[in-house]
C-alpha cells in the first residue's frame, strides 16, 4: 500500500514536471526559422548581382520581380540582411547588408517621394545600429532631410504621392511609417524641426483618417487650407472599406510614435486600432487577414500575410507599453500570427517561392498587382516580429 501511494505520487511529479515542460517550449523555433531563412538569402543573393534591381516579389509567369532604387521598397532587402547579421552574428551578412544598403545611399537625396523611412532608414538605420558606421548616420541625415521637404505647415501633414485622380496633395496612412526616421533626426542632430513635422502629421492623421469604428481611410486628399477635400482608396476593396496592410501600417505607426515620443495620445490610438484589427469578426482563426476586412467574397478572398506580418510585430511591440491584460492578448495574437505564418501554409520551403521567405501576400488587388506572391517587405516584418518574439522568450 505504502509503495502504491510513492509509485502514484512519483507518477504525479513526472506528468507535472512534463506538463511544465510543454508550456515552456516555445510555439515557433526562431532558431529553426532563421537558419532556413539563411538557406534561402544565400540563393536570394546568388539570384541578384545587380544591387540596381532590388527584389520585390514573382511576376505572374513565376519570373523575379526586381524593382529599382527609386522604388519604395528598395530598402527592404538590405534590412532583412542586417536581421540575419544580428541573429547570426557571421560576418557574410554584415558583408551583403552593407552592399545592398549602400546600393541605395542616392535615394538620401531623393524629395520626390515620402517613403525614405521605408527605404533609406529601414536599412541605414538598422546598420547603424549594429556598427556605428558614420557613413551610414550622415546618409540618414540627408534623407531625413528631403522627406522634411514634403510637408506643408498649412496642412500639416507630409504629402506622400504628387498626384491621385487629378488631386495634387494626396497622404496615405501608410505614411506613418516614415516618422520614425524624422524623430531620430531629432535625436541625433537636437534640430526639433523634425521632430515638429512627425507630431504635427501624427495628430492630423489621428484627426482626419480615422473613422469611429477606429478603421482607417487608405487615402486623404487636402486642400490648400488643410481642408479634407476627400476620403479615398487605392490599394482597398472601397472607399469606406478596411484595407488589411493600412491597419498594420497604423498600429505598427502609432506604437513607434509613442516610442519616440512618450505621449499618451499615440499610445490610445495604437490601442484602439490594434482592438479593431485583433476583434473584427472577419479575421480569420489562423489570425492572418483578408487583404481587406470588407473584401467582398470573404471567405473566398486572398489573404495578406504582410498585413499579419506587420502587425504581429507592433503587436509585440505595443504589448510593452499596455496593461497586463492587454499585454498577455496582444502578446497571445502575435504569436498565433507568428505562428501560422511559420507554418507551411505561408512559409515557404528551401528552393520554392523564388527563395522569399512567405508567400500568400496581396500587394494592391484593385489594380491587378501583386496578388497572392511573395514581398519583400513581408520578409522583413516576418524576420523583425521573430526578433521581438525571441527576446520576450528570454
Amino acid at each position: 500500500m505504502k509503495n502504491n501511494k510513492y509509485a502514484s505520487l512519483l507518477l504525479a511529479i513526472m506528468f507535472m514536471a512534463f506538463s511544465l515542460q510543454l508550456i515552456a517550449q516555445p510555439k515557433i523555433n526562431v532558431k529553426k526559422q532563421f537558419a532556413l531563412a539563411e538557406k534561402q538569402y544565400v540563393e536570394m543573393l546568388k539570384t541578384h548581382p545587380d544591387t540596381d534591381k532590388t527584389p520585390q516579389s514573382v511576376n505572374p509567369d513565376g519570373t523575379l520581380r526586381d524593382m529599382p532604387t527609386s522604388w519604395w521598397c528598395s530598402g527592404f532587402f538590405g534590412g532583412s540582411l542586417w536581421q540575419l547579421y544580428e541573429y547570426t552574428k557571421k560576418p557574410q551578412w554584415k558583408d551583403a547588408a552593407h552592399l545592398w544598403t549602400m546600393a541605395i545611399q542616392k535615394e538620401q537625396y531623393n524629395t520626390r517621394t515620402h517613403d525614405l523611412g521605408f527605404m533609406v532608414y529601414i536599412p541605414f538605420g538598422t546598420g547603424y545600429r549594429l556598427t556605428k558606421n558614420p557613413v551610414y548616420k550622415k546618409i540618414m541625415l540627408n534623407g531625413a532631410e528631403s522627406l522634411s521637404t514634403r510637408f506643408d505647415p498649412n496642412r500639416g501633414v507630409i504629402k506622400s504621392w504628387n498626384d491621385f485622380k487629378g488631386h495634387k496633395y494626396p497622404v496615405i496612412i501608410d505614411n506613418l511609417m516614415n516618422l520614425d526616421f524624422l524623430f531620430w533626426a531629432t535625436r541625433e542632430t537636437g534640430n526639433k524641426k523634425y521632430y515638429d513635422i512627425a507630431t504635427t502629421h501624427a495628430n492630423s492623421t489621428i484627426k482626419n483618417h480615422f473613422r469611429p469604428d477606429n478603421s482607417s481611410y487608405h487615402v486623404v486628399l487636402y486642400d490648400a487650407d488643410g481642408s479634407v477635400a476627400g476620403r479615398k482608396t487605392h490599394q482597398g476593396a472601397a472607399d469606406e472599406s478596411a484595407w488589411a496592410r493600412g491597419q498594420a501600417w497604423s498600429l505598427y505607426g502609432y506604437t513607434s510614435i509613442y516610442r519616440d515620443t512618450k505621449d499618451k495620445i499615440y499610445l490610445d490610438q495604437a490601442i484602439k486600432i490594434a482592438d479593431f484589427f485583433i476583434n473584427h469578426p472577419n479575421l480569420p482563426a489562423d489570425k492572418v487577414p483578408y487583404w481587406d476586412f470588407n473584401a467582398p467574397k470573404i471567405p473566398n478572398e486572398e489573404r495578406d500575410a504582410s498585413a499579419a506580418a506587420i502587425a504581429s510585430s507592433g503587436l509585440f511591440e505595443l504589448a510593452g507599453y499596455v496593461d497586463k491584460a492587454r499585454k498577455k492578448q496582444y502578446t497571445d495574437i502575435a504569436t498565433k500570427m507568428l505562428e501560422s505564418l511559420s507554418s507551411p501554409a505561408y512559409r515557404a520551403k528551401f528552393g520554392e517561392n523564388n527563395n522569399f521567405l512567405l508567400k500568400h501576400s496581396t500587394g494592391h488587388k484593385p489594380g491587378k498587382s501583386e496578388i497572392d506572391v511573395p514581398l519583400v517587405y513581408a520578409d522583413y516584418y516576418y524576420l523583425e516580429a521573430l526578433m521581438r518574439y525571441a527576446k520576450l522568450r528570454k
